[in-house]
């Protein structure tokens, strides 16, 4: 599979049309069916795209390129799940602003990536539609909740993904996959027609093969939506210009509180040989402290359920979606609807968050997680002013199999361990292949910036990339 860069070179050089790699995209789609990654293969509507792109001949950013998107993004005329049963026919009547801007740039969307369902979890088994199986080993987990966006990548069906990062939801997935994944500043892309979790926390981000196809993607994504009241109306950077300017001077901070006892020796090993590689480039070392990152788990829990709960409750059987009951009345209507199309982890989190939003709770819980979070912010404003970005594992392990954890939450959610810090910050991270374990896994570098600041994220993370060759492995049977 050629990179965005590749594609879209062939098609501006008439070297192939874009019904042409939409149909070569699909073959491999059905090639690697068992791997759960699609909920829906559009293959309708992709040739359709595809033949209307022919006709125009465009030449953005991304023109000709096939590329698929997670479930939860508005595609008009297209069913859009959320990787639940409560919308399961549901058949989206507006794209979200992220598919027009694909669209605009000259993709080809070729159909709905597999989930957890409303993005909740962390190895993609919550899905109404079955676990998306990780390419490098299918008895094991492509990570949540954008499984099939990071598998899609990872097994060269399509070069580039869209997914949601709402605790790590990008960057878990990517590591566990192989490949690069990125969560940008909260604000950065909109979130207009992107079914919600916890609005405070979800944010739109690109996976890919290469950093700078991750670049290529932000790039068209990101920028100002009026529809979105929390898109930033901040200029976009040229994302792939400059990314081989190289990291000597630049400062990165190693906290302390990411290199625990609790990191898989493999992991620990691959990430302090990253560290000695950006040394070798010239980068300076800095240890820094996220004192409050022992309690990151503890209330980003407490608030994305308080905001689910509230964002689920539109799903009631009255306007859209799954409807039970209906001839018994409003509240055996509403019970039904709830029990039968919800999953249980879905339910575990709406229950929880209506706790902590309920009188004489709303203090003792939400409201002192919220006071947590503002510490956090303050965590990592104190540690950026000593660098440029910060360097650490993605996730502590490498991927799980699929049912090992499902019967433990906490243990589930210890996944995000490394990750939630940077939603509840707003901030952008971005993960990257660092190495492979003894059983033949991925291993995931992170790297946090400042807010506002993708570009020289990108740079730091192309850095490491140029002078190493993880990114170029393939899982076994995936040419």
């Amino acid at each position: 599979m050629s990179t965005i860069e590749q594609l879209r070179e062939r098609f501006i050089a008439k070297k192939a049309s874009a019904t042409e790699l939409a149909r070569e995209a699909i073959a491999r789609a059905k090639k690697h069916a068992d791997l759960n990654a699609f909920i829906t293969l559009d293959e309708v509507g992709a040739l359709k795209a595809a033949a209307a792109v022919d006709a125009q001949r465009p030449e953005g950013p991304l023109a000709g390129v096939p590329v698929a998107v997670k479930d939860l993004f508005m595609q008009d005329g297209t069913r859009t799940t959320a990787g639940s049963k409560i919308l399961g026919d549901h058949v989206a009547a507006y794209d979200a602003t992220t598919v027009q801007k694909l669209r605009a740039a000259g993709a080809v969307i070729i159909g709905k990536l597999n989930m957890d369902e409303f993005a909740m979890g962390s190895s993609n088994e919550n899905s109404a539609f079955g676990p998306v199986k990780n390419p490098w080993d299918q008895a094991r987990t492509a990570g949540g909740s954008s499984g099939g966006s990071a598998a899609a990548v990872a097994a060269r069906i399509v070069p580039g993904t869209l997914g949601t990062d709402t605790g790590g939801s990008i960057r878990e997935p990517a590591a566990f996959s192989g490949i690069v994944g990125m969560k940008p500043t909260y604000g950065r892309v909109s979130r207009y027609g992107v079914i919600a979790f916890a609005s405070s926390l979800d944010q739109v981000g690109p996976f890919a093969t290469t950093v700078t196809d991750t670049a290529h993607l932000l790039a068209a994504i990101a920028g100002h939506d009026p529809k979105d009241s929390t898109s930033a109306d901040r200029p976009v950077p040229a994302y792939a210009r400059g990314l081989e300017d190289g990291v000597k001077g630049v400062r990165l901070g190693v906290p302390k509180e990411y290199f625990t006892d609790g990191i898989a020796p493999d992991v620990r090993r691959a990430v302090d040989a990253a560290i000695a590689v950006y040394q070798k480039l010239g980068a300076t070392l800095v240890d820094v402290s996220l004192p409050h990152t022992e309690h990151a788990i503890a209330a980003y829990y407490l608030l994305c359920t308080a905001e689910a709960s509230s964002n689920l409750a539109r799903y009631d059987g009255v306007r859209y979606g799954l409807s039970k009951g209906r001839e018994a009345g409003l509240a055996p209507m509403y019970d039904r609807t709830r029990s039968e199309g919800f999953g249980d982890e879905v339910k575990r989190r709406v229950l929880l968050g209506t706790y902590v939003l309920s009188a004489g709770y709303y203090d003792a819980y939400y409201l002192k997680a919220q006071k947590v979070r503002t510490l956090i912010v303050r965590d990592f404003q104190k540690a950026h002013e000593q660098c440029d970005a910060l360097i650490t594992p993605t996730v502590p392990f490498t991927a799980f199999a699929l049912g090992e954890k499902t019967q433990d939450p906490l243990q589930m959610y210890l996944a995000d361990v490394f990750t939630v810090s940077c939603n509840m910050a707003g901030l952008p991270g971005v993960s990257l292949p660092c190495g492979f374990d003894a059983k033949g896994l991925p291993i995931g570098l992170q790297l946090l910036g400042k807010a506002f600041d993708e570009h020289a994220l990108l740079r730091i993370a192309r850095a490491y990339e140029r002078e190493t060759s993880w990114h170029e492995r393939t899982p076994p049977g995936v040419a």
